[in-house]
Parts: structure tokens; sequence; C-alpha cells
């Protein structure tokens, strides 16, 4: 992924048109510049909070108060004297059932900011699958802090799972991550199916295990700190935890069930 300090694309002039691209996930949002109707190469930029979600769903508000300082950033870098993004694709983790709120609101704040081209908004499944095949038959299966799977023949649409870390997105990075802490919980308990290795990754990660339960569950960004914690998982696997790489596997069996 390109840094904030990648050079302007070559051959990108300070009047160019550009085209900007944003993936709303739940560990972040990620957006990138590029230039429009002719081959050139994308500036990415994220950052790492994710979008809040409220009673309508994904926060709109929240969502362009974190994309705008990344889009000032792309543009100061790739064509800081040009006109605003002609075009705008949003791909958002949660769009097809919490967003209500980003496709009433997001055209007007984009229009505000002088973003009045065509607007594309959809669920990051769909652009995730976009982006693997194309317009064209098949699967994709989208893994992160969360877990989707996605196929089509181009007539009907099929999904499996992507119902959030509280419901699902089995095998995801939400998923491993909790399903590590509760290996590392039943350590501290003395219960059985514990890890120690497990429990002192975590205990290195977030401090006293007592602790952790008051700090997580309050925050609107819980799916992400679990998520934090998968790495910690696969290193465990790979020492030779037997508890950490039997989690591994049954992530991969949820991905490939779904």
């Amino acid at each position: 992924m390109p840094s904030l300090n990648t050079p302007r694309t070559p051959g990108t002039s300070a009047r160019a048109r550009t085209v900007l691209g944003v993936d709303s996930g739940g560990s972040g949002l990620r957006a990138a510049l590029a230039p429009a109707g002719a081959p050139g190469e994308a500036v990415t930029v994220s950052g790492s909070q994710p979008v809040r979600t409220s009673s309508r769903g994904i926060d709109a508000g929240h969502f362009m108060e974190l994309l705008l300082p990344l889009v000032r950033e792309l543009r100061e870098r790739v064509a800081p004297e040009g006109e605003p993004p002609v075009a705008v694709a949003v791909g958002a983790a949660g769009m097809a059932t919490l967003g209500d709120d980003l496709r009433a609101a997001l055209p007007g704040a984009l229009a505000a900011q002088g973003m009045t081209g065509p607007l594309a908004l959809a669920a990051d499944a769909v652009t995730a699958y976009t982006g693997a095949l194309g317009v064209r038959p098949g699967a994709v299966v989208a893994v992160g802090t969360g877990m989707i799977a996605l196929g089509t023949d181009l007539r009907d649409w099929r999904r499996a799972d992507g119902w959030g870390h509280l419901l699902g997105d089995s095998g995801g990075g939400a998923w491993l991550g909790r399903a590590g802490l509760e290996a590392a919980y039943r350590a501290f308990d003395g219960r059985a199916g514990g890890s120690k290795a497990l429990l002192a990754a975590a205990e290195e990660r977030f401090g006293p295990l007592p602790g952790l339960p008051a700090q997580l569950y309050p925050r609107p960004d819980r799916a992400a700190v679990l998520a934090s914690f998968a790495p910690d998982v696969a290193l465990c696997a790979g020492e030779g935890d037997p508890t950490a790489a039997a989690l591994l596997t049954g992530a991969a069996s949820h991905v490939v069930d779904a």
C-alpha cells in the first residue's frame, strides 16, 4: 500500500481529473485517488478508526469526519491544484443492512465538498467482488475484521454470512481474536480448553485480563479490538501451541463452509 509520501503519479498534471474510491470496514477507513479515464497508479491512505453506527445505521456524519482529512492528504499528493474528484465509489461493511443514513446523507455531504459527480454506494463485499473478478460470474470470500462470501451468475446473487461480529462473521479477524481471548480466559480460570500461550499473549497486548471486559464492552470499535488479537493467535499457532492451531483450522473451515 503506497504511503502518504507516495510521489505524484507520473503523467498526472496539477489540474488532473481524479476519481475517489473508499473502503469502510470494521477496522477503519481507506481511501484511494486515481486519474479519471486514464491509466495511472492509485495513491492510497488509511485511517485506523472505524465509522460509528447509530440507530440509523452507519453514521454518515462520522464517515465524512473521517474521510475528509484522507481526501485532503490524497489531493495534496496527487493533484493539489486540481478539481475535486469527479466520481466517488464507496464500499462499506454493513451497507445492505445499516446503510440508510449513508444513502440519505452522503450525496449531499459530498456535494458540499465539491464532489458533485456520480456516486456509487455498495456493500464492501460487492466492491471486493468487482475488484477481484470484474463483470463475470464467480464467487469471492472477503475476510478481514469480518467475513462474507458472495457469488453470482450475473442473474442472481447469493451471500453467506457477513452478519457482524456478534451474530456471525465466522472465521474473520474478530471471530478469531475473540476465540483466542476465550482460550486465554479459560487458561486464566483453570478451565479445560485454555491456552497458556494465548493467555501470555493477551496479557502482553491488553494488560491483566480481569480489566479487559470493562475496557472492551463499552467501545464502539469492539470488532477492531477483537481482530487486533488475531495476529497473536496466528503467532502462537506458528510457535506450536495446539489450541491456537486448532482455532486457525476452525477459522479456515468456516471460510470454506461459507
